[in-house]
């Protein structure tokens, strides 16, 4: 990894913005508070030192020639008071005698705008030699250059090397997370999505704190995005999409994970289909019956709902708040939803039911949605479910049929078309 270092005055950091990405993906979003920003202004105006900055010299389709490793909040900085982002401090002494209190840049004496155009700010360009297979040395990188400072722990996990982080910054990308009540602050979809990928690899209730999640990071970093696990995730995702898809206030965070392995557990082990309705519509009188229980006097309300808003407010990312709140809300999810049915736990037609279902159908494709029901070769057949296994449909000849297979593609886990009355 080559280094230079070179230094830039601030009017061509400036000339040079729309160049620079502040934030490639291992980067925190802006975090700043306007009293560090006037701050670190008010010393460039007194030219003091402030820290080097460290870019990493790229060559993108889209025009940026450096990505920011370091120094992402003092450019930002930078670039926001030049534009008239915002004002220095009213109470700020005078530079070189002259007063600069509550100026935004356009309203500096020019003496003092001529100090900031020229500051000197020492710019460490990263070689751009550095290949894909060396893009771990550039994250190792970023997190040594902020270590020290106040990164949160998913922020630095978003910066680790690996097919896990890769994974989880997918899927914090999708929609669901937009429609709960948090927001994406200092990447808290990641953080939610990281537990969720959790609790999934378990396959039960198990600690999400900042320590699981950084083992888990650091120990799959050859994560499989279109694994078993990975499918898993993406499926309950669009479950969760499909129950809740517009804004829901009552998804709160801790919420969102019970939820997530509720719906995990439907697709899993019951026939779910149809029924994320049910689940957000029994939710969200969940929600409002508990808000309306903690507005009564004190020996009127709901014992059990007191303790659920118990386990909600302290240690919710430990293994006996989560395993204690979706065991309550299983419960009572299910004693208003007594329909739902467990799947068949045989999935797969054994060989004397294929060869029954062949017969039976004389070896046609019986679905005749991308062909005309041709006759299909022993090797050449799939087994289907009439009535799909996620609807409930039994592993039995009576609800099995032959079907070739781009018709058994295209029908997927949906009702045959052509048969009213699916056992």
């Amino acid at each position: 990894m080559k280094m230079s270092k070179k230094p830039l005055p601030i009017s061509t950091i400036c000339a040079w913005k729309a160049r620079i990405d502040p934030t490639p993906d291992y980067q925190r979003p802006p975090a700043w508070s306007r009293k560090q920003k006037q701050l670190l202004i008010d010393s460039i105006l007194r030219e003091y030192d402030i820290p080097k900055m460290y870019w990493r010299a790229v060559d993108r389709d889209d025009g940026i020639k450096f990505e920011v490793i370091d120094g992402q909040q003092r450019l930002r900085t930078i670039w926001e008071y030049q534009s008239g982002g915002f004002a220095l401090a009213k109470n700020i002494d005078p530079v070189n005698g002259i007063s600069c209190g509550g100026l935004k840049y356009a309203d500096l004496d020019l003496d003092i705008s001529t100090i900031f155009d020229a500051y000197p700010v020492d710019v460490v360009i990263v070689d751009d030699a550095i290949q894909t297979d060396e893009e771990d040395e550039v994250r190792d990188m970023f997190l040594r250059l902020q270590n020290g400072t106040t990164l949160k722990a998913q922020e630095k996990r978003n910066a680790m090397p690996g097919q896990m982080r890769d994974f989880i910054k997918d899927i914090a990308e999708h929609k669901f997370f937009e429609n709960c009540k948090f927001s994406n602050s200092r990447f808290a979809f990641d953080h939610i999505a990281a537990q969720m990928v959790r609790l999934e690899t378990a396959g039960e209730p198990v600690s999400v704190r900042d320590g699981d999640l950084n083992k888990m990071y650091a120990q799959n970093k050859s994560f499989d995005p279109t694994g078993k696990t990975a499918k898993k995730v993406r499926r309950v995702l669009d479950y969760l999409l499909r129950a809740f898809p517009e804004k829901t206030p009552e998804l709160e965070r801790y919420n969102a994970i019970v939820l997530y392995c509720l719906a995990s557990k439907l697709i899993g082990n019951y026939a779910h289909t149809g029924t994320d309705e049910q689940l957000a519509s029994w939710f969200i009188n969940f929600e409002t019956e508990r808000r309306q229980n903690e507005n009564l006097e004190e020996d009127e309300r709901d014992p059990q709902l007191i303790e659920y808003r118990r386990l909600t407010s302290q240690s919710t990312d430990g293994e006996e708040s989560i395993r204690a709140r979706l065991e309550f809300i299983e419960k009572r999810f299910f004693l208003a939803c007594p329909d739902i049915e467990p799947l068949d736990e045989i999935r797969s037609f054994t060989p004397e039911q294929r060869l029954a279902i062949y017969r039976k159908n004389d070896g046609h494709c019986q679905l005749k949605i991308k062909c005309d029901g041709e006759k299909l070769a022993w090797a050449d057949w799939h087994a289907d479910h009439i009535l799909a296994h996620s609807q409930g449909g039994k592993t039995v000849v009576s609800n099995g049929q032959v079907a070739c297979g781009p018709c058994n593609l295209v029908k997927s886990n949906k009702p045959d078309p052509n048969i009213a009355d699916a056992v």
